[in-house]
């Protein structure tokens, strides 16, 4: 959604707020007073969407969680071919194009994040996610490689916030990373089987 969008709408110009105060206080260090403050609103307008911060938490959780879902959904009915994985870690990137404030928040607020309910379910994804990418019987540094390929998105979007250039060329950078390691962690020799590839045997 574009900045004059959220603008308009209540409920992200909260979860905007909300995250960057997070982010720069620290969950535990911030309150929803701050938080209506920093909107200039009445804290009866921000109980009209969110009633506590974990509530803000969980619905930003909520909004990224859903493209994630699909694209489970999506790759469980694929076949696990490299091509397929490589369409994950792209669609991935898609989904976390606009997450970066999120994870900045993830990554240094680790503490509070686990004590909140949206710890376990972000962890179920991630696990799932890392066994679309991983064959079964892969080598310990190929499973290696596949679970940097993810947290190398992640940790990507906040830590090169300070490097020079357009967020759309780091972008593609971190996701060309990330494929490479998809790459080398299926060599040929560990790929599945085209169906059309088998040869009958001969009589």
């Amino acid at each position: 959604m574009s900045t004059q969008g959220r603008k308009g709408n209540t409920r992200q110009r909260i979860q905007d707020v909300a995250l960057g105060l997070f982010s720069e206080q620290g969950y535990e260090k911030t309150s929803l007073r701050e938080i209506a403050e920093k909107l200039e609103v009445t804290k009866a307008a921000l109980y009209y969407h969110f009633k506590t911060k974990e509530d803000i938490v969980i619905s930003l959780f909520q909004d990224l969680s859903r493209p994630i879902d699909e694209l489970i959904v999506w790759a469980e009915e694929q076949p696990r071919s490299l091509e397929t994985k490589r369409e994950v870690i792209r669609r991935y990137s898609e989904a976390l194009r606009s997450a970066g404030p999120f994870f900045r928040f993830l990554q240094e607020n680790q503490a509070a994040v686990r004590d909140l309910s949206i710890g376990e379910g972000f962890k179920e994804r991630m696990l799932t996610l890392f066994g679309l990418l991983n064959e079964p019987e892969s080598e310990l540094t190929d499973q290696v490689r596949c679970i940097t390929a993810l947290f190398s998105m992640h940790a990507g979007m906040f830590a090169m916030q300070n490097v020079k250039g357009d967020p759309e060329e780091k972008r593609k950078a971190i996701l060309e990373v990330a494929t490479e390691l998809v790459t080398a962690a299926n060599p040929p020799s560990r790929r599945p089987a085209r169906p059309d590839s088998a040869q009958t045997a001969s009589p």
